[in-house]
Formats: C-alpha cells, sequence, structure tokens
C-alpha cells in the first residue's frame, strides 16, 4: 500500500497567481511558508522556514486567487509532485509542488478594520449592545395527548 499525502499549514508568501491552461481549467500557483522552532544541541533556540510551492485547480484556483493574499495563513491538503523539465541551458530542472486537493482558509488578520483583500471602508463604530432575539415558551406543560402524531 502506498501514501502521498501532505498536510501544511502556513502562510503565503506572495499573492496567488491565477492562470488559465488551453483546456480552459482555472489553475492558481502560490508558496507557503512554514516554520519550525527547536532547539540546537547547545540549548540555542533556533528558527527553520521552509517555502512550499502549491498548485491548486478548478473552482477552487479561483476561490483562492479571489481571498487569499500574502501573508493570509491556510492549511493544505494535498499530494506531493514532481516536474521536471529541460532548460534553455540543455540542463534538467526539477521542481517539488504540493497539488492540492483541498485548502482552508485561515483566520483573517485585521489591521486597522481592514481584512487582507477587502476594499478600503470607513471606520466602523464600536458594537453597540443589541438585545438578542429570543424565543419565548409557554409556562405551561404540555400533554402528550395533545401532540397530534
Amino acid at each position: 500500500m502506498y501514501l502521498n499525502k501532505t498536510f501544511i499549514i502556513g502562510n503565503l508568501t506572495r499573492d496567488p497567481e491565477l492562470k488559465a491552461l488551453p483546456s480552459g481549467t482555472n489553475v492558481t500557483s502560490f508558496s507557503l511558508a512554514t516554520n519550525r522552532s527547536y532547539k540546537d544541541k547547545d540549548g540555542n533556540q533556533q528558527d527553520q522556514t521552509e517555502y512550499h510551492n502549491i498548485v491548486v485547480f478548478g473552482r477552487q484556483a479561483e476561490t483562492v486567487a479571489q481571498y487569499l493574499r500574502k501573508g493570509s495563513s491556510a492549511l493544505v491538503e494535498g499530494r506531493l509532485q514532481t516536474r521536471s523539465w529541460e532548460g534553455q541551458d540543455g540542463k534538467k530542472n526539477y521542481r517539488t509542488e504540493i497539488i492540492a486537493d483541498r485548502v482552508q482558509f485561515g483566520p483573517r488578520k485585521f489591521d486597522g478594520g481592514q481584512a487582507p483583500g477587502e476594499a478600503p471602508q470607513a471606520k466602523k463604530q464600536a458594537p453597540k449592545e443589541e438585545k438578542i432575539d429570543t424565543i419565548d415558551y409557554p409556562d405551561e406543560d404540555i400533554n402528550p395527548e395533545d401532540i397530534p402524531f
């Protein structure tokens, strides 16, 4: 049995790029950064960042390009795929990507009342206390014989 499955949670390092294949299928590519903190053998705190290339196809590609921006957090579920091609210099090039099956958006970061990708709006006032609508139930007990079924 074989398994090729990845789960990555990180932040976008650049805005997604939406393109269309000759077949008409939409494809979006972006890069996701993940961080790792650990202590080395001397006990010093070390930070390591990995960058992952992500490719999304179809309707989900449109949604990703529309709502995600550089700095947005996302969870990507997919599979690893390595492509190879011959460069203009005759050298063989390789690129390992995550082909996303599912992209789940992370919490939106608010900067001055504006979420990434949103148009600027007038400053919002602090929310006022609102009366919560509740259901007023009758005080009397319901007789099971009154139920029609």
